[in-house]
């Protein structure tokens, strides 16, 4: 394997770990604050018993997703530095907002909640929910923002071969990141949501106590799990049409479309091979005219395939790497516009089935859960179960697809922006070994495996213990309130 190629499954890794931790400690911080806000507005307990359960779990992610966080900010000066020289004007501004958001803001209010339940008033604690809450969402803004560049540079300038930002306010509210922002937050709802359902309906299947709090545990969770599949559905046709403007390459490898239909039909599920680029092998079940509409919001419009495109990418981008050293074995070489079709179309497949799966799951909780039902049913708690990984898979297919989709193009090219703002991967490697490459490859996946085994070690200790885990035992000689008995067990 060569520098780039290790260089990428580096990247690839270490990204879809992070990633795991980003939506969940995303929606689940906002449901946490949400739940809070009810326990100060009513007294009930068992929403304050659900605010520290939740929360601890939540703090266990949040240290995960914090310390893998920190190496992607590393790589793109180990294995990516002629990438980070060509956007750091650019991509300063955004990444440094998201630190002093994450840093400071998420750290700060969630340091004052954690140590202050017994020490500040309620509302005051509860503003620091809400502080940290909303900085995290703020700081995933921050990210997008800076993604959504790389999939449609605005806001710049062509100046000495690389890019000048005349604008941030182009760039974060770039259409591409208004589109998928919503997205990317719903996605991480649906994540939280079925941690709730799958969690709680295991403890609520169980039946050893606090049934009030995994009751509503799942119906929280099934709720918003159903309101967060929605946005997606609505946020994410927005995102496919721009798609199809800034990117048709990666929409038409999403559907295996190889060659120019007019109306084009929406493929549900290919039966044979999806890697030829004529597609010739393939068979396809279909429903007509579908693509069009999601193209175009027309049924009788033309939509490209990767033939034509191919084309049309020569013609515009190039037939041939240049003939540059840094570019090893592609130098000179004919440049594949063609991405991963295998990736590329079952990603897609497999980002919209899973997260259906994860709101079937939530639908099902909610209606075994109706009037104070308490599902016995054995199957209950493996689907539930079963059902928290799906979001997890969906989220995970989705950013596969999105990032595979954009290849050859690390920063790809803004058809109808300014010209000459675009970098093939193969342009964007640090000049290294393939022994450096390989020695921070193994390094990073042995620590990333052990910090898998510590936060599943801890989630399933927590998540075991229950509720008796996390809330200390009531002082019965106190002449303190409960609610000031109950103090953070952190």
């Amino acid at each position: 394997m060569e520098v780039l190629e290790l260089a990428r499954w580096q990247f690839g890794i270490t990204t879809v770990y992070h990633f795991l931790m980003v939506p969940l400690t995303i929606g689940l911080s906002i449901l946490v604050a949400a739940v809070q806000t009810r326990w100060v507005r009513t007294g009930e307990l068992r929403h304050l018993k659900m605010t520290k359960f939740w929360g601890k779990l939540l703090l266990v992610n949040f240290a995960m997703g914090v310390v893998t966080g920190i190496v992607q900010e590393f790589q793109f000066g180990m294995n990516w530095s002629a990438y980070s020289r060509f956007v750091g004007d650019v991509f300063g501004a955004p990444l440094a907002m998201e630190g002093l958001v994450a840093f400071f803001v998420e750290s700060t209010f969630l340091g004052l909640w954690i140590f202050g339940w017994d020490r500040l008033p309620k509302k005051v604690h509860l503003a620091c929910a809400w502080a940290f809450s909303l900085a995290t969402m703020a700081s995933a803004y921050f990210i997008l923002a800076a993604n959504s560049w790389m999939q449609h540079p605005v806001g710049v300038t062509f100046e000495n071969g690389k890019p000048t930002m005349n604008s941030i306010w182009a760039v974060l509210t770039n259409n591409t990141a208004l589109a998928a922002i919503p997205h990317t937050l719903a996605g991480a709802f649906s994540v939280a949501a079925a941690f709730l359902v799958g969690i709680g309906g295991w403890h609520l299947w169980r039946r050893r106590g606090h049934a009030d709090v995994w009751r509503a545990s799942v119906r929280l969770g099934g709720w918003v799990g159903v309101a967060a599949f929605a946005v997606l559905a609505f946020t994410g046709d927005a995102q496919g049409k721009l798609m199809f403007e800034q990117q048709p390459m990666k929409m038409a490898s999403a559907e295996a479309l190889c060659h120019t239909e007019q109306p084009a039909s929406f493929s549900i599920i290919a039966i044979g091979d999806v890697s030829g680029a004529n597609c010739e092998d393939v068979k396809t079940f279909n429903v007509p005219a579908l693509l069009s509409f999601l193209a175009h919001n027309d049924f009788s419009t033309e939509v490209e395939g990767v033939e034509n495109l191919v084309t049309e990418y020569q013609a515009r981008y190039g037939t041939n790497y240049p003939d540059d050293p840094a570019l090893g074995s592609l130098a000179g070489k004919p440049i594949d516009y063609v991405p991963n079709l295998p990736v590329t179309y079952w990603g897609f497949r497999m980002m919209i089935g899973f997260g259906a799966v994860s709101a079937g799951i939530g639908v099902l909780a909610l209606w075994l859960t109706r009037r104070d039902r308490i599902p016995g049913s054995r199957w209950f708690p493996w689907l539930v179960l079963g059902g928290v990984a799906t979001p997890f898979l969906g989220n995970s297919a989705g950013w596969i697809f999105t990032e595979m989709g954009r290849q050859p193009f690390v920063v790809a090219p803004n058809p109808s922006g300014v010209d000459g703002v675009w970098m093939f991967t193969a342009q964007a490697v640090s000049k290294v070994t393939t022994g450096e490459v390989w020695t921070s490859l193994i390094a990073l996946t042995l620590v990333y495996a052990a910090l898998g085994v510590v936060e599943l070690y801890l989630m399933r200790k927590y998540i075991r213990g229950g509720v008796e885990a996390v809330m200390p035992p009531e002082k019965q000689d106190s002449d303190k309130p409960d609610g000031d008995a109950l103090a953070f067990a952190y």
